[in-house]
């Protein structure tokens, strides 16, 4: 009995990885979902060929890092950990993704982004106006 749940779970994992490696057409988007919170973690952005990217400081120092909330409910919520007391401000809107972009409203303010990378432990997007790289982390 044992032998064959071993058997079982290696056809199993044998035909996750062929269709994980199908060639489909989704234009280079990953599996991997976009919703959850991202903590701020880096900024930068294109000098020539190389991604120059630096600590965010838009983090305050002894504060918890700001962050970017993305629900399953397509709301957007940023939150802002502002002033020597470290006090939270969350500023909610919506988000919508389409392919490799991700375009965010919050506070009035509309930004489309392409998604750079987005792993289980970064969202690292690009700016389509400014060209400004900023990478979260989960």
């Amino acid at each position: 009995m044992k032998s064959r749940n071993i058997l079982f779970a290696m056809a199993l994992g044998l035909g996750m990885f062929a269709t994980s490696c199908s060639s489909d057409d989704n234009e280079g988007e990953t599996i991997v979902p976009l919703q959850g919170k991202y903590n701020l973690s880096k900024t930068g952005t294109m000098v020539g060929t190389e991604e120059v990217l630096i600590d965010a400081i838009e983090n305050a120092p002894g504060c918890s890092r700001d962050y970017l909330d993305l629900r399953l409910s397509n709301a957007a919520v940023y939150g802002d950990y502002d002033g020597s007391n470290c006090a939270l401000v969350e500023t909610t809107g919506t988000y919508v993704r389409s392919h490799n972009d991700l375009t965010v409203t919050i506070g009035g303010i509309t930004t489309t982004s392409d998604i750079m990378n987005l792993t289980n432990k970064e969202l690292k997007l690009k700016d389509k106006a400014t060209g400004v790289i900023t990478v979260y982390t989960r």
